[in-house]
This record gives structure tokens, sequence and C-alpha cells, in this order.
């Protein structure tokens, strides 16, 4: 749903993309084999196969009288009925010191209500030969599943019983709450992890989305039963959620379903929060000092559009010639030029309120600055020059051509419907969207880059053995590195920096 929930091709997927189509761009392939100082013989992409005509499945939209929105898409191809529940809230609607607390409501879901156990979840899944899972990100938590369809009532009926009357056992609270910590402490010992969590927090501040949606060990050992209860019943409302039920059932038949499962859930009040648009900020570096690390992991970026911006989908093709599926300039510099990185990828989350665009890689320790000076001049060239027509082509089949793909299964037809409605976005764009992207111009994304892309703005972090790259990083220009023992890193504080006990928080942006 969110940007940091989109569909993501593996770094060694796009990589193998990259190669081929900066293969098809001449010259590309000849100055990577001057640069080993051999004469490689060159070889051309195959073209892509002509594309092939596709209809987005039928599909019907109505609002249960509880304030559910509930979308129908009719997918007869196998007996089996798919289902994703929505609920509008996650990590930014948690209290400011309460972070962490949608990820533990979430993962609570399934562990019991006010009739059943958590066994008795497990097994009723398991009997209807289907799986259920539940979960939260920065902007929502759900709940989804797939079964048989003649078991669709009976899996229906309890996800109604799991976000209506959840027991939030005492018991269960401290298992998913050692579950929780468990898996951060593995993640802080990840640090292409702390890359990615240092990176959001120095681009939003202190803003929601900079928030870790798992929380911090710190917050998750604050949290209580009331925490939890409070947020569940803020937010977890029919009015404040959208239902997708896609399968072999007819459109009448599965929204009869819906109003048996959930019309029931009683409607309530729900809070409007106005978000502050994210801080602008300009340049700043952070180096996460983790000694005796072999690489360095690599994030930078800077703020970028909402989901909603008009000018989402130039600028989201533009990035994917920075980094992505069809292009990848970095993966060409880092990889096939210089052999500094095994991968490297760029992205646009966007989001209701914002989005962030963010490149990563990782390399060498001793390569660190070098890496660094090729990739923030890959985001300068995105505003000054034009591309080449033939790098947006790459982009554009590889995003027509495997739209189709994405919507080859239920559920995956299921959240591409939710995902324009969690945004309000024109559900038609579904059906024309492989036109939308060909009409997209070389002058459309010099016009957005130059809009878009801020240079100067640049978040850069850094995660490894700084005493391997510091000085270089200086003799570079890339001065003025906020240095942070791995010891000393608090995600959870706005300086990313431990307090002294009795120390009082210093003010930031």
């Amino acid at each position: 749903m969110s940007g940091r929930e989109r569909r993501r091709v593996p770094v060694l997927t796009a990589a193998l993309l990259s190669m081929a189509v900066t293969a098809g761009v001449p010259g590309a392939a000849q100055s990577s084999s001057r640069a080993q100082g051999q004469a490689w013989p060159v070889m051309s992409a195959p073209a892509p196969l002509p594309p092939r005509p596709f209809v987005f499945p039928k599909y019907q939209i109505r609002t249960l009288q509880n304030g559910l929105q509930v979308v129908v898409v009719l997918h007869h191809e196998e007996p089996a009925v798919s289902f994703r529940l929505i609920i509008r809230a996650g990590a930014i609607e948690e209290p400011a010191d309460r972070p962490g607390v949608a990820s533990l409501t979430a993962s609570l879901l399934n562990q019991g209500t006010s009739t059943r156990s958590s066994e008795d979840i497990a097994d009723i899944v398991d009997s209807a030969g289907g799986f259920l899972e539940v979960g939260s990100a920065n902007e929502l938590s759900f709940v989804a599943g797939a079964v048989l369809k003649d078991r669709t009532d009976l899996v229906l009926g309890m996800a109604a019983d799991l976000v209506a009357h959840p027991a939030f056992a005492a018991e269960e609270i401290d298992r998913q709450r050692k579950q929780a910590l468990s898996a951060l402490q593995v993640s802080y010992d990840d640090p292409a992890y702390l890359a990615s969590a240092v990176f959001d927090r120095v681009v939003f501040g202190l803003h929601p989305y900079g928030r870790p949606n798992e929380g911090t060990p710190e917050s998750l050992a604050k949290l209580t039963r009331d925490d939890v209860v409070a947020f569940h019943r803020t937010w977890f409302a029919p009015n404040n959620a959208l239902l997708a039920i896609v399968g072999d059932l007819g459109a009448e038949e599965a929204f009869a379903a819906a109003e048996r499962a959930f019309g029931s859930w009683a409607r309530k009040d729900v809070p409007v929060v106005a978000f502050p648009p994210a801080p602008e900020m300009s340049r700043r570096l952070v180096v996460v000092d983790r000694p005796d690390s072999a690489q360095t992991e690599i994030r930078i970026g800077h703020l970028a559009v909402a989901r909603t911006h008009p000018d989402f989908l130039p600028l989201d093709l533009a990035i994917h010639v920075l980094g992505g599926e069809g292009a990848n300039r970095l993966f060409g510099v880092l990889r096939t030029d210089r052999g500094l990185a095994y991968g490297a990828e760029a992205d646009m989350h966007a989001f209701r309120n914002g989005g962030v665009i963010v490149a990563q890689t990782s390399t060498r320790s001793s390569a660190t600055a070098e890496a660094l000076r090729l990739a923030v001049g890959e985001f300068g060239r995105l505003p000054r020059e034009a591309v080449d027509p033939r790098e947006l082509r790459g982009v554009q089949d590889y995003l027509e051509g495997g739209f189709p793909l994405t919507i080859e299964t239920p559920s995956a037809i299921g959240l591409q419907v939710l995902n324009q409605l969690f945004y309000g976005l024109d559900l038609r764009g579904l059906e024309t969207y492989p036109e939308r992207v060909d009409r997209v111009t070389v002058a459309d994304l010099q016009r957005v880059s130059k809009s878009f892309i801020k240079p100067d703005q640049m978040a850069i972090v850094l995660v490894g053995e700084a005493s391997q790259f510091i000085d270089q990083l200086k003799a570079l220009g890339f001065g003025d590195a906020e240095r942070i023992p791995i010891a000393d890193l608090d995600l959870g504080s706005p300086t990313l920096r431990r307090r002294s006990p009795g120390a009082a928080e210093p003010a930031i942006r």
C-alpha cells in the first residue's frame, strides 16, 4: 500500500536487467571494456517482445451502512477467494511517545479474540485450506488471507472478529513484545537495516514518517496493554477501513458475504489528523561508525512528492533511469564501469503526505568515498542532462511489459485496487497505466528532474568502519560528517545519539 510496500525487484534481478539495457546503448559497453583495459566483443540486448494486450478484471465497489468500503473483483480461474482488509492507521498515527504501538497492535490481532483463542484461529485457517496474515506499515494496518470458495463465510467472519473484538491478552502482549524485541536485536546487527532506518530519520527528522515502524527496544519496553487498547479503540472502525474480496464469486454473492461478516461492526468517529509537511533540509552526512565492517552501506536521497502528485509518474520513471528496472545508471557506473559494488538501485517511496527518493548500494570500506562521489554525481546528472531516449524506452518497456504480472493473482489484483482507493486515485488509472507510461517523454523527465531532484539537499548515510574512509570524504569535498559510534546510536532520539543520564535532549529540527 504505502511506498515502502511497493513491489521491489531484487538487486540482482535489477542489475541483470540494467546490464541488458546498458548493453543496448551504443558506447556504454565499450566504455566499460576500455575502463578494464580490454576490447571485449559488444553484443546488444535483444529487443523486447511486442506488448500483449490485457484487460483489467471487472470490479464493483459499494459502501456498507457502517461505512466499510468494499471492492469486489471477479476472478474465476480457480475455486478460491482472497481478501484484504485495510485499516487507515499505521505508525504515523501513533502517539509520538509510543512508537511501535501500531505494529504491536497489528501483531496481536490473530492472537485471540473475545470468543476465540489463537489456537482456534489457527485451526480454522488450516481446516479451510487457506492462510491468514496480519501486519502494519507506516500508514496502515491489515488483515489478509485466502481460502477455498466454500469457506468464504467462515474466514471472513473470523477476520471481522479479529478486528472488532481482539482480546489483547496480557500473556500474548508479553509474548509478541519479546518476539519484536528479538527481531529488533537481529535487525540492529544488520548494517543495511541500520542504514535505511537512520536515513529515514535524517530525511524526515521529527516528522512521523521518520519514526521506525517497529519502534525501538526502549519504546517497546514501555508499551502497556492500555496503549494497545487505546490505539485499537481510536482507529479500528469500519468507516476507517477498506475491504477487497477477489475470487470465484459473483458480485452480489461477495457483497452479501461482506455484509454478513462485517455488517455488525459498529462505526465510530475517527480523529482527523493534519500532518505537517516534512521540513526542508540542507545536505547532511551521517556516518555510523561500525568497527571491523568489511563493507559500507550507502544511502543517498531526499524528500520527494506524495503519491497523489500529478508529476508522480514521470518522476518515478526518472528514478528508474537513475537506478531502477529498465535502465539503472547507478549500476552501470558502480558495477559495470568501476566494479565497486555488486548491485545498486534507486527508488521513490510515495506516501499520502509526502515521499522520499533513495539510492542504495554497498561497497568495500576503502572504496566508500569513490562510490559515494559517483552516486552523487549520477543524481546531479538527472536535472543537468536530458536522458537518452533509449534509456527512457528501456524503462517504459519494462514497466509496460511487467504491469500484467502485477495482476496475475487474486491477491495482487485486490492490492492494486486498494492502492488506488487508499490514495484517492482514479480507478481508471489501473486500466490506462501502460498507455500513461508510454506517453511520458524525455522532456517530461527533464522537467521533473529539474523541479524535484535536489543535489544540494542530499541526505547521506554511511554505515561502516569510519576510519577506512572518513579522511577520503573530506578530500572529496564531503566535509562536516556527523560521526556516531554504533554503541551511541539511538533510532528513537531526534539527534540519533543516546543521551547521558540526566542530560536534556538538545533541540533539533
